[in-house]
């Protein structure tokens, strides 16, 4: 997993938002029910208006609860990301970033997998905690290999 640290100015995240239940293991199937429950051009519409990174669209993770318990409700937004004076369009939610520092892992692993990696291996042996903020993750597909996700994750030094 390659892993860079960058400093990021103040963003804003836009799309569609829902409060779903945190699942351990597997695919989140409130997640993918809400996805799936937007009308046809919402994905358009989004990629129409992202202006800044993370590129693409994003599955953002907001309020999550401290402890990750299972079934814990937590704000899931599909949308991209916003430079601050952008506009935000009638009817998307918003989630205002305030500048900071991230960590942006790029995997082929499942969002899950790619976590627990972090979480486990990357955070001890590296002089990071996490800070508070939504997690991000983009997909990009890649044509001739599997797909490839940049997953940010709010940090600041331990």
């Amino acid at each position: 997993m390659d892993t860079r640290i960058i400093d990021r100015p103040a963003f804003r995240l836009v799309g569609y938002a829902a409060r779903v239940p945190l699942v351990d293991h597997g695919r989140n199937p409130h997640i993918e029910a809400h996805i799936t429950s937007l009308p046809t051009d919402a994905h358009r519409r989004l990629e129409a208006i992202g202006d800044t990174e993370p590129a693409g669209l994003l599955r953002v993770s907001a309020d999550v609860d401290p402890d990750y318990a299972e079934g814990s409700r937590f704000t899931f937004v599909f949308g991209v990301a916003l430079d601050t004076p952008s506009p935000v369009p009638d009817g998307l939610d918003l989630i205002e970033v305030p500048a900071g520092t991230w960590a942006v892992f790029r995997t082929t692993a499942s969002f899950q997998s790619a976590w627990m990696s972090i979480v486990s291996e990357w955070f001890p042996s590296n002089p990071w905690r996490l800070r508070p903020g939504p997690s991000i993750v983009t997909d990009r597909g890649d044509e001739h290999g599997p797909s490839t996700a940049e997953v940010w994750i709010p940090v600041e030094r331990a």
